[in-house]
């Protein structure tokens, strides 16, 4: 078997990256040899491999639903936005510079398709399926000319495509007519078919329109997907806590001990690795929120100042609503403060960038004893090691080398009084450290909370991808996606008028 398939959508957030998890997922248990593709993505998520590359989480995500080691070959374009202008450029995993919307996709997009090709070659010369997912919707007819992540890539490599439509949101039988309709012929020939997303209700009631649609495009669907909450894995982008559901909705997630915790994250603007908060939601009794108000803070246990693409902006964001004064009071009144990587940046004393902002000199919160100078190369690492008596593993992405001078060491960071900070992404997932790093909020808050003693932040996430599985395997019509994947698609489908503009 040497297959593939590409998984577009009608929209963005139509379900693309959850159906192609599900798809490798239940491939997987079919005893397939299978790992994801996304030609190009958008996205201040993002992770670190093993050998040093950002990819994005979402694709990350989809390699383990494919129980493999993500690579840089599964993400090879990552755009990183830096405002609504710009866009760090990541290629094969390295940041290669800064352009504009303009610029990228005036000329330098198109140029990346032979490389993202030869990325996808390499993987399915490696295993025997490859799942693709796209970007946006793959009629965009306004940039389908320099297109490298729907029809470029399935023109390309002659990959089947599976439109998925979120009927949750309404309009998707003429969601899925018009996107067929604004194709090329050439591009509509790949097109197999559809995949609905999100229905509630009788599905016999919704079969009448299926046929008409059938009727109208010579097109077949391959699956109605119910409405489920807590499926999404981790997100491209949005103010998401995307375990918090599957927990929340968990018959035996009550709090351990007497009292919840309330955590409070900083909703700064471009924040990057928003999952990192993820892990605390998965805890029974832990209440995870995000906020852009001072007095939202007044009743939280614990604030974490999250990740940013752009720490001056934060900083001058938190001050200009008066959370940088909420901040350092509570730092001075020792209740807990978590700050993560460009969070981390913003609490200490002095920020020199030349890089990310080039705002040059810029005075922190003060609240640890660090000053941060942005160097030019990024750092891209794995690191591991011990805190509070625990092994803990995350991953590092950021600009800003912190020069810490004082407090106690932390995850190479530091903590003074209750205010911790690091550059660590993950560090939160690793189930000992974040259960004695609770207990320690616990005791500084005055709270009666005691964390769940099995919770485990790998086991939910092995969950919630079986879970995808499973629907695709009860849905889908599989014998049909199955030969999709393998052969292609179908001889002999009709071009619905009017296609793309000339």
């Amino acid at each position: 078997m040497n297959g593939g398939l590409l998984v577009a959508g009608t929209t963005s957030d139509a379900g693309k990256s959850v159906v192609t998890a599900g798809i490798c997922r239940w491939l997987v248990r079919q005893g397939v040899k299978v790992a994801p593709f996304k030609a190009q993505n958008m996205s201040l998520n993002s992770f670190v491999t093993r050998e040093g590359a950002e990819i994005g989480r979402a694709q990350a995500m989809q390699a383990q639903a494919c129980r493999i080691e993500p690579t840089a070959l599964m993400n090879p374009v990552l755009l990183k936005p830096g405002g609504e202008q710009s866009s760090q450029v990541v290629l094969l995993g390295k940041p290669v510079g800064e352009l504009s919307a303009r610029g990228y996709h005036g000329g330098r997009q198109q140029r990346l398709l032979g490389t993202v090709l030869d990325c996808l070659a390499e993987l399915r010369g490696t295993y025997d399926a490859v799942i693709c997912e796209g970007a946006g919707s793959p009629a965009e007819i306004n940039l389908r000319r320099t297109d490298i992540v729907n029809m470029g890539i399935a023109r390309g490599a002659r990959l089947p495509v599976l439109v998925v439509g979120d009927i949750d949101r309404g309009g998707v039988f003429a969601s899925f007519f018009g996107t067929v309709a604004l194709l090329s012929p050439e591009d509509q020939e790949l097109v197999a078919g559809f995949l609905v997303n999100k229905f509630r209700g009788d599905v016999s009631l919704l079969e009448p329109g299926l046929d008409m649609l059938r009727d109208l495009t010579g097109r077949r669907t391959y699956g109605v997907l119910p409405f489920r909450h807590g499926l999404g894995i981790d997100e491209e982008d949005g103010l998401r806590v995307s375990l918090r559901g599957t927990v929340r909705e968990s018959a035996v997630a009550p709090p351990v001990g007497e009292d919840v915790l309330r955590v409070a994250v900083c909703a700064v603007p471009l924040m990057s690795n928003f999952t990192d908060v993820d892990a605390l939601a998965a805890e029974p009794g832990v209440v995870v929120r995000f906020v852009d108000r001072p007095e939202e803070l007044a009743d939280a246990d614990l604030v974490v100042v999250p990740g940013t693409r752009g720490t001056v902006r934060a900083l001058q964001w938190l001050r200009e609503r008066g959370l940088a004064e909420a901040l350092v009071r509570r730092a001075a009144e020792q209740r807990p403060v978590l700050g993560i990587c460009g969070g981390f940046q913003v609490l200490g004393e002095h920020i020199e960038d030349e890089v990310e902002s080039r705002a040059g000199a810029v005075d922190g919160l003060g609240v640890l004893p660090v000053r941060v100078r942005f160097a030019r190369e990024k750092t891209l690492t794995r690191p591991g090691g011990e805190a509070l008596g625990e092994r803990v593993d995350g991953y590092e992405i950021h600009h800003g080398v912190a020069a810490v001078e004082g407090g106690e060491p932390f995850l190479d960071g530091c903590r003074v009084g209750q205010t911790w900070g690091t550059h660590w992404h993950g560090s939160l997932e690793s189930d000992g450290f974040r259960r004695a790093f609770l207990r320690e909020v616990a005791a500084a808050s005055g709270r009666r909370f005691v964390p769940a003693p099995d919770t485990s932040f790998a086991a939910l996430r092995e969950e919630q991808l079986d879970r995808l599985g499973d629907l695709i395997e009860q849905y889908a019509d599989t014998d049909a996606l199955w030969r999709l994947i393998e052969s292609g698609a179908p001889q002999g489908l009709p071009f619905i008028p009017p296609g793309a503009p000339a």
